[in-house]
């Protein structure tokens, strides 16, 4: 298949380009700054001689948006949503005018959309999306308006023969240096990864390998369509999360950290509470359903793969 990936120069597109070229896809990736032979320079907001390489592909798959792990100024909030909402658009007009369009997109979101609870897991069918749910500070709205912008602007888009997924995303886990797993181990390794402000909050994660093998599953079912979310089918508590990997790691022991000693840990790391003290507690039931069969879809078994994997680098 032909694939392009707008918005894939970064961690996960690398991970994606890796594993398909692999598999046998050429993979096209839209780049700000292309720095390889398949990679097409493109602004994210406007149609220009990028869209051609939609034209004729069997799937794209835009990946596009600044990070989130930054403070929430009012910049850094326009940026992340400008980021998500005007490069969809651009996919879909891209898509729109194709003489040939794709078969497939698949577009990034965020299983972030769902509403911060304890008491049930979400899942597509009867998840709550969030926004208004008791207990969570007026802060978190701005999160699920970007979500929920992020998912209307596929969803507007006049694409009436490219089936269209929105695949809402847990944190993706794998053994590069500077990724989540790594930052989480360094925790873990020092001690530091005790319970946040009691531990009750769930962590919602995937694997890496189980990403990319969700989205070649996906691209390739064509009775599917709409959201669908990319996580592991057992989520858990942070301080079991951080627990398990402890032992991963060999470290017994962790200092707690209060709900105060967070926000000064935030506001130090220039980033915010939110991605730590927001309860993720996110279910796979349309994957399950279809059949998708995880390689890791229990947390102490991928954490020991994980560190096994980080330590050979």
């Amino acid at each position: 298949m032909k694939i392009v990936i707008p918005g894939g120069s970064g961690a996960l597109g690398t991970l994606l380009d890796h594993r398909l070229t692999a598999a046998g896809h050429r993979v096209v990736v839209l780049s700000r700054r292309p720095a390889g032979p398949r990679q097409i320079w493109w602004d994210g907001q406007h149609l220009g001689a990028w869209a051609t390489e939609v034209d004729g592909s069997d799937v794209v798959l835009n990946l596009a948006g600044r990070s989130v792990n930054c403070r929430y100024t009012d910049e850094n909030r326009r940026a992340m949503m400008d980021s998500r909402v005007l490069s969809t658009r651009a996919v879909g007009r891209a898509i729109a005018a194709a003489r040939r369009p794709p078969a497939v997109w698949l577009q990034m979101s965020t299983a972030t959309v769902y509403a911060h609870r304890h008491d049930a897991p979400n899942d597509e069918l009867d998840g709550v999306i969030g926004g208004a749910e008791p207990g969570a500070p007026a802060s978190w709205r701005y999160s699920i308006d970007i979500a929920r912008a992020w998912e209307d602007a596929q969803a507007e888009a006049e694409t009436p023969h490219t089936r269209r997924l929105a695949l809402r995303t847990a944190v993706v886990l794998g053994p590069e240096r500077g990724g989540a797993f790594d930052s989480l181990s360094w925790l873990a390794r020092l001690g530091a990864g005790g319970p946040i402000a009691g531990g009750a909050q769930y962590v919602s994660w995937i694997h890496e390998r189980d990403f990319v093998r969700a989205v070649e599953f996906l691209a390739t079912r064509d009775d599917l369509a709409g959201p669908v979310n990319l996580a592991a089918p057992h989520p858990l508590p942070q301080r079991e999360f951080m627990r398990d990997l402890r032992a991963a790691w060999g470290m017994p022991l962790a200092l707690p950290a209060t709900r105060w000693m967070a926000e000064l840990g935030a506001f130090a790391l220039r980033s915010e509470t939110e991605l730590l003290l927001k309860s993720r507690r996110v279910v796979p039931t349309r994957l399950l359903d279809a059949g998708f069969a995880f390689e890791h879809p229990d947390w102490p078994q991928a954490a020991r793969d994980l560190v096994r994997r980080l330590r050979g680098r």
